[in-house]
C-alpha cells in the first residue's frame, strides 16, 4: 500500500524499449505501457522529474559470463535496439541512462543525477520486474530512498517471477500500489 509520495520523487522507467517490448511476457503489454504512460503525464503534470533507462548490454563483462541461460547469446542488436517505445513520449529534460547490467544504478550517473535533484523517492515500472526493476530497487534501497511500485505498470517473461518480486522483495524494501494510487497520492486526479 502507498502511503505517501514525498515531495522530492522521481519516476523511473525500466526498459521500455523496443526490443525489451517484444519479448513475451505474462501480462499484456499494452497495459504496462499504458500505465506507464499515465504514470510519466502524472509526474510532468506535477513537475516532477522523469527517468527513462533503457539497456545496451553490448561490450558488458556481466553478459559475457558463464550461464545456464543465455537468450542473449550470439544476438546482435537491430537498429532500434535502444529506441524507447513510442507510447513513452521522451521529452528534452528528461533523465537518460543506459545501463550496462540489470540495476540502473550500477556504473550510471543515475544516482548522481537523483541526488543532484534533492530526490528522496522513486517510483519503479517497466520490465523485468525480476530482472531490471528489482535489481534497480535493492541499489536503490541500498542508496536509502524510498521506492514506489507501480505494480501494474510492469512485467516479467514469467508470471511466478513477477509475483515472487512482488509479494517477497518489494515490500521489504518499498510499498507497492497501482498507477491510480500513485497518481493519487501525487494528488491529481485518476
Amino acid at each position: 500500500m502507498i502511503t505517501t509520495i514525498d515531495k522530492n520523487t522521481a519516476l523511473v522507467l525500466i526498459d521500455l524499449q523496443k526490443a525489451v517490448v517484444q519479448m513475451p511476457t505474462a501480462h499484456p503489454m499494452s497495459q504496462v505501457l499504458e500505465n506507464s504512460a499515465k504514470l510519466l503525464a502524472a509526474f510532468r503534470k506535477a513537475s516532477l522529474p522523469v527517468v527513462i533507462v533503457n539497456v545496451n548490454p553490448v561490450g558488458s563483462a556481466a553478459f559475457a559470463t558463464r550461464k545456464d541461460s543465455n537468450p542473449n547469446a550470439g544476438s546482435v542488436p537491430g537498429p532500434d535496439f535502444l529506441n524507447i517505445v513510442p507510447e513513452i513520449k521522451v521529452e528534452e529534460g528528461d533523465i537518460r541512462i543506459t545501463k550496462k547490467t540489470w540495476g540502473a544504478f550500477y556504473q550510471t550517473g543515475l544516482h548522481d543525477e537523483l541526488q543532484k535533484r534533492g530526490i528522496t523517492q522513486i517510483v519503479l515500472a517497466g520490465l523485468a520486474t525480476s530482472i531490471g526493476v528489482e535489481a534497480t530497487a535493492r541499489s536503490a534501497n541500498e542508496f536509502a530512498y524510498n521506492i514506489a511500485f507501480a505494480s501494474d505498470a510492469m512485467s516479467d517473461r514469467f508470471a511466478d517471477a513477477h509475483d515472487s518480486s512482488l509479494k517477497y522483495i518489494f515490500p521489504r524494501i518499498g510499498e507497492v500500489g497501482t498507477t491510480d494510487e500513485i497518481i493519487a497520492k501525487l494528488g491529481l486526479q485518476v
